[in-house]
C-alpha cells in the first residue's frame, strides 16, 4: 500500500474523511522512518575513513534496520486490512438471535486482530528504538543526528500504536485476552522512554 504512493498521496489520504489509513498506519510509517534512517547512517558509515573498526557492526545494524523498514511498511496494509474486518463485522445482519449472535462473535474475533496488528507494530518500533542505541555510538558523526530523528521517530511510533492496542482491547470481552495483551504491551513499553532519552543525550554529545 505505502509502497505504492507518493508522500503525498498518503498524506492526502491520512487527512481525508476516510477512516484508514489513520493513527496505526501513521504510526507504522514513522516507525519504518526510523528504521530508515537508521539504515542512512549505517550506509554513511560502511565504508568511511575512520570508521574501519566498526565495519562489521554497522552491516549487522543496516541488514537489522531494513528487515524492520520492510516489516513496518507492511504493516499499514495490516492495520487498514484489520480495520476493514472490524466495520464489516459490525454491518453484519442482527435481525434474528443467532444473527446477533453471530455477529458478536464476528466483532469480537476482530476486535482481537485489531489489537494484534499494533501490538506487534509496538514490537517492531521498539526494536527500533534499540537498533538506535550502538547506531548513536558507532555511527558517523556527519550524519549522526539523524540517529537522533530515527529514536524519536521509533519512539513516537511506538506509543502511538500502544495507543491503538489500548482502544481496541477496551472493547473485548474475554478478560484472559485482554490481561494478556496489556501485560505484553507494557513489557514492550518497558525501558523505552528511558532509552530514548538516552540515545537522544548520546546523539547529542557527538555533534
Amino acid at each position: 500500500m505505502i509502497k505504492e504512493k507518493s508522500v503525498q498521496d498518503f498524506l492526502d489520504e491520512l487527512a481525508s474523511k476516510a477512516p484508514t489509513p489513520g493513527g496505526g498506519g501513521a504510526a507504522a510509517v514513522m516507525g519504518a522512518m526510523g528504521a530508515a534512517l537508521v539504515s542512512m547512517v549505517a550506509h554513511f558509515t560502511l565504508g568511511k575513513k575512520g570508521y574501519e573498526a566498526v565495519e562489521s557492526e554497522s552491516a549487522g545494524l543496516l541488514q537489522q534496520a531494513e528487515a524492520l523498514r520492510r516489516q513496518l511498511a507492511e504493516m499499514v496494509r495490516a492495520d487498514v486490512d484489520a480495520f476493514n474486518q472490524v466495520m464489516g463485522a459490525y454491518g453484519m445482519a442482527r435481525e434474528s438471535d443467532v444473527q446477533k449472535a453471530e455477529r458478536t462473535t464476528a466483532i469480537q474475533a476482530a476486535l482481537k486482530q485489531a489489537a494484534d496488528v499494533p501490538l506487534a507494530c509496538a514490537e517492531l518500533c521498539a526494536e527500533v528504538i534499540r537498533l538506535t542505541r550502538p547506531m548513536a555510538a558507532i555511527g558517523n558523526k556527519n550524519v549522526i543526528s539523524d540517529v537522533g530523528v530515527a529514536v524519536l521517530a521509533a519512539e513516537a511510533a511506538l506509543r502511538s500504536a500502544a495507543l491503538n492496542v489500548y482502544v481496541n482491547i477496551g472493547a473485548i470481552k474475554d478478560e484472559a485476552f485482554v490481561a494478556d495483551r496489556r501485560q505484553r504491551l507494557e513489557r514492550i513499553l518497558a525501558g523505552s522512554e528511558e532509552l530514548t532519552e538516552e540515545v537522544y543525550a548520546l546523539v547529542k554529545s557527538r555533534l
